[in-house]
């Protein structure tokens, strides 16, 4: 393919990949006609019992529909003791569901099932009001179940059972309405599938997959973007269908030629990216309900010149700051689990601590938070350190900032309280080099907190600020390359990010354990080569408990 195709040439293309098949079932064989996205999802699908309402964003043109014709007839062409139930398919087009009818005649042969021909007929919805009757296309099989293709309308799904694929379903109307209407099929064992192209962050659709990775809805969830679908295979095959040498060179090309052509678009269109919309991601009045906390100031800045003072006068500039943070550390509850976050900052912006205490009902409220201006990472890693051994025999996990040198204070701490690199590692420390789907999985089980009540903060308008800073960018909630405050005083949605890194760790699975070998002697210095600044610190670790340790997790 030498140049981006319209909806009329793919609509084209589909028709020839269906009169194609019996050549690419003869290539390829059976099994292995569908692509491996396209088989993950039938997978996932085939078992009602453990996937009763998926979920799928989707990049457009990458043949999903076609796949779950596939399932759709597989379903349908079962006996009832097989799993076999009736199928619908909706979707905002006439000519959408003509084209999934069809795909569901060319699998009928393909799998061999028996089937009658299509009938279109008028379904009756037993209103008065004969113009309410909606059309549907209708395939018949042995089985004794039916494949129904209906109109987006939500009473066309009264009173039936069984499967329902809404497709495109962002576009579809009264989607809210149609989507209640179908979970309706969920209490008779029935199932769900609503896949779609992404219309807007406000667009329904998005907004349930926003509940979904919040936790508020147990549905099933699968994201599949357009290189995701190259890297399976999709230009490949259509390649084979169209008769044409695949190379890798045509594929970078054709790639680039469906991204042009869609231009501004292409990250909703192809890449699941929903488009922004405007305001902030929190509302200022939700975060300032949820700002129910009176906790100490503990921010530290120091001079330029820090590091060209003499010792003592270094430890005079910063062991007040530590005997504060030792005042708000004292009266922390002992029977309580605690979470930390850090965000790392030492030339434009800040470095900030904040530290939730996990309560029996499993609200997260802050118990501390801590900002650093033009500290050094050696008195940043004495700081960190201190907090973190204050609440080690209940510290659940602690996630840092690991982008740029954040990476030298994750590893520090992992040294000492142990190092995570993925959901099986042991240890305490998870260093998090941020990423957008990290951002996209981990900030919206924070907003819900916020909209469920679930979190505690302190009161603090710098605070309110950094969380108002927090916008939707290609579709995910981030802090913008913009700064706030005044010149040498910038901020840049810092606290903001400690916070979702705190939130992030108390919600992790979190499993260590640990030993640690009685040292030959005890440790007299303090944070900077000094005397100590802990009586902790002056009666070493080894006193009560000892050396052993024992985690748990949420």
């Amino acid at each position: 393919m030498s140049a981006p195709i319209t909806e009329k040439e793919w609509a084209r293309l589909r028709r020839e990949s269906v009169d194609a098949m019996a050549s690419v079932v003869g290539q390829v064989g059976l099994p292995n006609v569908l692509l491996p996205y396209q088989a993950q999802t039938v997978s996932l699908l085939d078992s009602v019992r453990d996937c009763s309402a998926l979920f799928v964003e989707k990049s457009r043109r990458v043949g999903l529909t076609w796949g779950l014709a596939a399932y759709a007839v597989l379903r349908a062409g079962r006996e009832r003791a097989a799993g076999g139930m009736d199928v619908m398919y909706i979707s905002y087009s006439r000519e959408m569901t003509r084209e999934f009818i069809d795909a569901c005649a060319m699998w009928a042969r393909a799998f061999n099932v028996a089937a009658m021909a299509v009938e279109e007929c008028l379904f009756d919805q037993g209103d008065d009001d004969g113009d309410k009757s909606i059309q549907t296309f209708r395939i018949r099989f042995a089985s004794g179940f039916e494949l129904l293709a209906l109109s987006s309308a939500p009473r066309g799904l009264r009173g039936k059972q069984g499967v329902v694929i809404i497709d495109e379903a962002a576009f579809v109307d009264s989607l809210a309405e149609l989507i209640k209407a179908a979970m309706a099929f969920l209490m008779w064992g029935g199932q769900v599938v609503v896949c779609s192209t992404h219309d807007g962050v406000d667009n329904p659709f998005n907004q349930t997959i926003q509940e979904i990775h919040a936790g508020r809805v147990p549905y099933r969830h699968l994201r599949i973007d357009f290189d995701q679908a190259l890297r399976d295979g999709l230009y490949q095959r259509i390649c084979l269908v169209k008769g044409e040498d695949w190379a890798p060179e045509a594929e970078a090309g054709w790639r680039q030629k469906i991204i042009a052509f869609y231009g501004e678009g292409a990250d909703e269109e192809l890449f699941c990216v929903p488009s922004a919309s405007s305001g902030s991601w929190l509302p200022g009045p939700l975060i300032e309900a949820r700002m129910t906390e009176t906790l100490p100031e503990l921010r530290l800045e120091l001079p330029g010149d820090y590091l060209h003072l003499p010792a003592q006068d270094q430890a005079r500039l910063v062991d007040p700051f530590m005997a504060q943070l030792q005042e708000a550390l004292r009266p922390l509850d002992p029977d309580l689990q605690y979470a930390f976050g850090f965000d790392f900052g030492r030339v434009a912006d800040l470095s900030t601590g904040c530290l939730l205490a996990i309560e029996r009902r499993l609200k997260r409220r802050e118990v501390l938070w801590f900002e650093l201006r033009n500290v050094p990472g050696d008195e940043q890693k004495a700081i960190v350190r201190a907090v973190l051994e204050h609440v080690r025999t209940r510290l659940v996990g602690a996630a840092f900032d690991a982008t740029g040198m954040g990476w030298t204070v994750a590893e520090d701490m992992g040294r000492q309280f142990g190092l995570r690199e993925s959901e099986d590692d042991p240890g305490l420390i998870w260093a998090i080099k941020f990423s957008e789907e990290w951002y996209r999985l981990q900030m919206p089980p924070l907003k819900d907190a916020f909209e469920s009540d679930l979190i505690a903060i302190d009161a603090d308008v710098e605070h309110l600020s950094d969380l108002r800073l927090v916008k939707m960018i290609r579709g995910m909630a981030r802090v913008p390359e913009i700064r706030t405050g005044e010149k040498g005083k910038r901020r840049h949605g810092d606290y903001a990010i400690a916070l979702a890194l705190a939130h992030f760790a108390s919600r992790m699975r979190w499993v260590e354990y640990g030993y640690r070998a009685v040292a030959a002697q005890s440790r007299d210095i303090g944070h900077n080569g000094g005397p100590p600044m802990f009586e902790e610190e002056a009666r070493g670790w080894w006193s009560p408990p000892l050396g052993t340790g024992l985690r748990g997790f949420l």
